[in-house]
Order: C-alpha cells, then sequence, then structure tokens
C-alpha cells in the first residue's frame, strides 16, 4: 500500500533520521521516532511504536521533528498496510484538539479506533470451472455445474447454497478436477448505492430545496445549509438527492443521525432510494462489522456511512459530503474524555476538506437558527407536510382545571382522546421523559428516601425488574420489603410517575388494549428496542407510552393521538437551554401524529398552560418562540452571542475538589469582558463516587475563551492526588 517512491517529508529516505508520530496519550503534542533502515513512512502512516513498555498504535504527524541522534530515539516497529490519515484529517484532528483544549493524542486515537482493521483483510478462498467433466453426472453435480456456468466464481459455501447440495458435492468435484482453488478479495461491507435506482417524486417545495443543495454540491467548495421543515415535509428525501449527486462525482458521503443504532426505519428508506444500504458506525455494530467498515471507508470501497457522531472520525478516503440529521439534537454532544459537539465539529470537517455540510432538523437548534438568518447558513424552509397531510390540532390540557383521578397521572381529557383514537382503530402515543416506574422511593413512616451511594441523586424505582437504580453511575440494588432506616414494613411508597406506572394506570382504563413500552433501558437492549419500533410501525399496538427516543425521526403510519403527561418536567430546572429544549422536544414528540394524512390530535398536559413554550407549541408559530428565543440569548449575551466554557473539578474527597477548583478561581486572569462564575457545588455533586465542582466562564463572541483557560490552568494549582480537570467548550449540560 505505501510506495517507496514516496517523498518522506520532502527529503529522501536516507536522510530522514526522526519523525513525529501522535500517540493515543493525553501528552501536548507528537513524540520523535527513529525510521529503521529500509522502512518507508509518510506523514499520515499509521504505525506501532513503543511508549514505555506498551506498544501503542500512532500516526506520522506533520511537524518535522528535530534531527537527533537516533541512537537516543526509540525506533518505529511496524507501519501498517492501510491508506495513511489524509492531511485534511490531520488538520482536522488538530483543530478540534485545540478548540476543545484536549490533547491531540487522544483526539487521533478515534480515528483509528480499529486495530484490526490496519492490516489487509483475509482474502477469501473461491473455486472456479476449469473445464474438466465429472466422470460421473448426478442431478446435484448437475446443478452444481449449470450455476458455475451461469456465474464463473463462487465460494465453496456459496455454491453450495445456491445449488441446495451438500459441500461435499462441491469438494468431490474439486478432487476430480472440475473446479480449482482461486482466492478472492473479501467481500463489501454493503453494496454499492446507485444514485439513480429509484428517483423521487418530490412536491414543488421539495424540488426547490433539492436543486439548490444539487447546485451547492456540483459548484464544489464549502458551504453549510440548514434545511428546516415542520416534521414529515420530507427533509431526508430533500437531502437524499444531494446525496445521489456526490455518489455520481464519485466520492463519499457521511451522515450523522442522533441514535443510529434505532434507525433501521431511516436504513430501509434510504435502500428503497438508493438500492443498498449504507455502511453502519456506531457502538452496537458487531466488532468484525466496525473493522471492514473502517477498512472498506479508508479505502473507498464503502461510498455512504449512517453513523453517530463517532463516524465523524472516520479517516474517508474521499469525503464530499456530511448530512447532519436532527441536528438539534444533544445525542451529539460528547461529554467524556474528548468533549465536542459533532454538529459544530461537522462543520469545521467540511470547512477545512472543501465541501458542502447539510444540517436538518423540523426545530432547529437556536445557533443554527441565527447562523441561517445571518448568511452564515444558507436556508431551505419547508412549510408543509410531505402530499399536504394536515399537522396535528394540538391543544394544552389545563392539569389544574382537568386533574386526573385520585393516585393517577392522566387527565380523564386525555384519556377520552386516547379511548376515540383506539376505538377507530388507530394508534395512541403517551410521552413521559421519565425511565422506570418511578423518580423516587420513600418510607411514609420515617420519611427514609432511597438515594444512590456513589452519586447525588434519588435511586429510580424499575418495578418490571424488581430493582431501585441509579441511572448516573449504573448502580442497583433489590427493593426492599422493609424500610432500611425504620424496619416498617410494607410502607414504602413510590413518587411520581415513570413510563412503567404510566403503562401501569393504561392497562387499568383500557385492560384489552395491545400496550408497548418504549424505553432505553428495557430488558433486551437495541435489538429488541429495533423490534418494538417496526411493530408499532406495522400497526401491532394500540398504544404506546415511551420516553425520548419515540421523538427521534420515527414514522408511525397509524399514530392519530399523542398525549404529552408531564410537559413541564424541562422547565423546572436553571438551564439556559430549558426553553429552546422542551420546545424542540414537545414539537418533534407532537410531530409523530398525523404523519400520512390521517386526522391527528396533540394533547400536553400542563401547570403552566400560558408559558411562552406552550403557547407557541399549540399555536404553530415557531418563528415568534426563536425570535423570543434568540432576542432573550442576545440581551443575555448567552451563545450564540457570547461564549461559554464550563470548568469540572472531581476528587475522591469534597474537601480535595473544592480547594483545587477555588484555586484556579484564583489563578484565573482579570479581564474586563471574561467573567468567571463560581466555584460552586454541581447540581450533581456527587457522581460514581466523585465530588465535584464547577466553574463557569462567560465572554462576548470574539473572546478567545481557550486562552483564557490554558493561562488559568497553567497560572493555577497542578493536579495531585485523586483531582481531575475536565473543560467543556460550548457545554450543553449544567448538571
Amino acid at each position: 500500500m505505501i510506495s517507496d517512491s514516496l517523498d518522506l517529508f520532502g527529503k529522501p529516505p536516507n536522510l530522514v533520521s526522526a519523525v513525529p508520530v501522535m500517540v493515543p496519550l493525553p501528552v501536548d503534542g507528537p513524540y520523535s521516532y527513529a525510521v529503521p533502515e529500509g522502512m518507508v513512512v509518510m506523514p499520515g502512516s499509521v504505525v506501532q511504536v513503543p511508549v514505555g513498555p506498551r506498544k501503542v498504535i500512532g500516526i506520522v504527524w506533520d511537524e518535522a521533528a528535530d534531527l537527533v541522534d537516533p541512537k537516543k530515539l526509540r525506533p518505529i516497529e511496524h507501519v501498517f498496510d492501510c491508506p495513511p490519515v489524509s492531511d485534511g484529517m490531520r488538520r482536522f484532528v488538530d483543530w478540534v484538539a485545540s478548540y476543545t483544549l484536549t490533547p491531540p493524542g487522544l483526539v487521533a486515537r478515534m480515528a483509528v479506533r480499529a486495530p484490526a482493521a490496519l492490516e489487509p483483510e483475509p482474502m477469501v478462498e473461491g473455486v472456479r470451472l476449469t473445464g474438466v467433466q465429472p466422470e460421473r453426472m448426478t442431478p446435484a453435480r448437475s446443478r452444481v455445474l449449470e450455476l458455475a456456468e451461469e456465474v464463473p466464481v463462487w465460494t465453496r459455501l456459496g455454491l453450495a447454497h445456491a445449488a441446495g447440495v451438500s459441500t461435499s458435492v462441491v469438494d468431490t468435484m474439486m478432487k476430480h478436477g472440475v473446479f480449482e482453488t482461486i482466492f478472492l478479495p473479501p467481500p463489501p461491507a454493503v453494496g454499492l448505492p446507485e444514485p439513480d435506482h429509484a428517483p423521487p417524486d418530490l412536491s414543488p417545495d421539495q424540488q426547490v430545496s433539492a436543486d439548490k443543495l444539487v447546485d451547492a454540491v456540483r459548484a464544489g467548495g464549502f458551504s453549510v445549509t440548514l434545511i428546516d421543515g415542520v416534521t414529515g415535509s420530507g427533509k431526508t428525501e430533500v437531502y437524499f438527492e444531494a446525496i445521489a449527486e456526490t455518489l455520481r462525482q464519485g466520492r463519499q458521503v457521511l451522515i450523522l443521525l442522533p441514535e443510529i443504532a434505532l434507525t433501521s426505519a431511516f436504513l430501509g428508506r434510504f435502500e428503497s432510494r438508493f438500492g443498498a444500504k449504507p455502511g453502519e458506525w456506531h457502538s452496537d455494530l458487531a466488532p468484525r462489522m466496525r473493522e471492514k467498515v473502517w477498512r472498506q471507508t479508508s479505502e473507498g470501497t464503502v461510498k455512504v456511512v449512517a453513523g453517530a457522531r463517532s463516524a465523524l472520525f472516520l479517516p474517508f478516503d474521499d469525503l464530499g459530503l456530511i448530512i447532519v440529521d436532527e441536528e438539534h439534537d444533544t445525542a451529539y454532544k460528547q461529554e467524556d474524555r474528548v468533549f465536542y459537539n459533532a454538529r459544530d465539529m461537522a462543520v469545521v470537517r467540511a470547512r477545512i476538506g472543501g465541501f458542502s455540510a447539510v444540517l436538518a432538523s423540523a426545530t432547529p437548534s437556536v445557533e443554527s437558527q441565527v447562523n441561517a438568518l445571518s448568511g452564515r447558513y444558507d436556508r431551505l424552509h419547508l412549510p408543509g407536510r410531505f402530499a399536504e397531510a394536515a399537522l396535528p390540532d394540538l391543544t394544552t390540557v389545563d392539569m389544574r382545571r382537568h386533574p386526573p383521578a385520585r393516585g393517577g397521572f392522566l387527565s380523564p381529557v386525555l384519556i377520552d382522546a386516547v379511548e376515540r383514537s383506539v376505538k377507530r382503530g388507530e394508534q395512541a402515543l403517551l410521552f413521559l421523559n421519565r425511565r422506570g416506574y418511578a423518580p423516587l422511593t420513600l418510607c411514609r413512616v420515617c420519611g427514609h428516601r432511597f438515594q444512590c451511594p456513589n452519586c447525588s441523586s434519588w435511586l429510580v424505582e424499575h418495578r418490571f425488574r424488581g430493582q431501585l437504580m441509579c441511572h448516573h453511575c449504573g448502580h442497583a440494588e433489590p427493593v426492599p420489603e422493609a424500610c432500611p432506616e425504620c424496619g416498617t414494613l410494607d410502607h414504602l411508597v413510590a413518587c411520581g410517575p415513570g413510563v412503567e406506572r404510566i403503562a401501569e394506570e393504561v392497562e387499568k382504563h383500557f385492560p384489552e388494549r395491545r400496550t408497548i413500552i418504549l424505553s432505553s433501558d428495557m430488558a433486551g437492549g437495541v435489538k429488541r428496542l429495533r423490534l418494538e419500533l417496526e411493530a408499532v410501525a406495522n400497526g401491532e399496538a394500540d398504544i404506546v407510552i415511551g420516553t425520548q427516543l419515540v421523538a427521534k425521526g420515527h414514522n408511525f403510519p397509524l399514530m392519530t393521538t399523542v398525549g404529552v403527561v408531564d410537559a413541564d418536567i424541562g422547565l423546572a430546572n436553571g438551564d439556559p437551554r430549558a426553553a429552546e429544549r422542551t420546545f424542540q422536544l414537545l414539537s418533534q414528540v407532537t410531530g409523530r401524529a398525523g404523519r400520512t394524512g390521517l386526522a391527528s390530535r396533540g394533547l400536553i398536559q400542563t401547570y403552566q398552560p400560558m408559558h411562552p413554550v406552550m403557547q407557541a407549541i399549540v399555536s404553530g408559530d415557531a418563528e415568534a418562540f426563536y425570535e423570543r428565543e434568540i432576542g432573550e440569548r442576545e440581551k443575555s449575551g448567552l451563545p450564540p452571542f457570547g461564549r461559554l466554557a464550563a470548568v469540572i473539578v472531581s476528587a475522591e474527597t469534597r474537601a480535595e475538589a473544592e480547594v483545587h477548583a477555588r484555586g484556579l478561581r484564583a489563578s484565573a486572569p482579570h479581564g474586563r469582558t471574561i467573567s468567571v462564575l463560581g466555584p460552586a457545588e454541581a447540581p450533581l455533586a456527587l457522581v460514581r463516587g466523585r465530588y465535584r465542582f464547577r466553574l463557569l466562564v462567560h465572554g462576548r463572541r470574539t473572546d478567545d475563551i481557550q486562552a483564557y483557560l490554558r493561562a488559568m490552568l497553567e497560572n493555577g494549582p497542578k493536579q495531585r492526588g485523586s483531582v481531575r480537570v475536565q473543560l467543556d467548550i460550548d457545554p450543553q449540560s449544567f448538571l
């Protein structure tokens, strides 16, 4: 794969004594390594190098290392036979590391997360006819020969299976010289998509938008387009046309999805349009398939990848378009090791690569809306649903006027709407963004509350499992019969509803109806969720009770009634994005109704029916909501009109964390436009046994917050003992 004719940093091989190698460690830059005589490397080569007693995978980087005595350097041990990481990808890694203040080695590691794929896939043993006829012809041998003449090359198992015979028939014919052994390249992870396989019938609005996207792809160069349209308006079909044009140019496409593991319906739509599925990339993919997709993406064999946020770091051979579907979704923000927002980094990768990025959402983020209104992004608006399907009739249910029955959580108004829907043979969805049975369990006698021993959060009762669970660290314990504090039997009470409790209430009202719960932590994992989503789409359930995963772009043809059980949950915290997120979530959930043209309703149970978010949703006036929200952000200097960064200090003791956080605050540079708030205990002050304090850095849009944070860390106390400091540029969570 690597040619000896390639220059090494612009010099002949015999003059290069050392090269920089980016190793997957939290260090400030690449290490220098000697290049053994006869070994050929170039910027981007993937290599194996020693680091202390370990051997790690690294990438030869661009910076020219100082030429030193090779005897003082440890040598590169192996060069992997895989395409080098491209110049654009290396620049992207450096950019992400600089912006997020993350050691570049940790970012680079995300580009080589499939070690077994670094060497070529083994050839596959196959067979083909030699022209020799078998001495004795049987019906089984006749079928084998007939197939082998139609298609000249087969694998043994494939030929035997297609002919309906055992492999011994093929083996015997090989012994008699009828077939010879050949070696075939490994099979592709997915088939090649055909841009003109099944051209869609677009509405006039869709066609205008699709033409503009195609023009942007044809023109080449960097551009960002926001597709903004109501739920069911056909945004996917529009950006499919941009994908088709990119494929005609022979380039690759990346489609980012917030929950790729659950979107089998999307994969089916893609296959119907292009004749083949895209390559998948997500954490639930089988290791062997991950390796094939990584390898074939780097070689250019896989033309389209649909993946979760980590797919952004796949080493594409010739990436020509990035799609970010549901661009507003918080799942695009990673908050572990490397803190980054995949939506924003997708735009950066497109800019570095000089190609188009497309962001799509029915409820765009405020940041994307501002970029579109200011002209930084092009905007395409789809005002109506495809085939003129009507939007659901949305109303609020004032829980002060229509309270639920004692011990219940569903208003009589909502129960009546569900009953009407299922009687017509249609489906109803009840949405509550709380997993489990109840968010809190306490003792009625002594008031004891069940709390996680490792986190400052209550244990959530999961009645189907008979467990109390922490949703932050995974701690679980059986539900006890008696209170562990006072020993009283049968006096534990569940407080508040989760989806399991709503399902219990639904069973009382509709005992004959088929009910499904859709929640990310149900037994059976992703495979079960996929099957249950398909069951709902096929009409095999009457009433669905679900958490936020039901809001992620699913199409349920018979769904005509959607009820939001507790619309006020998201508004009851100090998150500056609370109104935006509540608006997005409720709009997406109610948008599941009536997507195929049936008359539909959305009912929103709330104690605040006059809240601007509720009014914006029921009125359908999204523009008014965004105008108000953008005005509030601008007035407060919050993103995108200002900049935020969070500094999270954690330690095994509260005192250690607080002292270090106060030391960082004292070391912060004095600036007139950048301010530091805190330190204060985080709302989740204890997570996984570590105490947490937070500082929030706030500045103007033009301020260099990264330089400010670097100075704070350099001047502040050094990390000792159990202290850890995490930096989150552009935080999405304030817990």
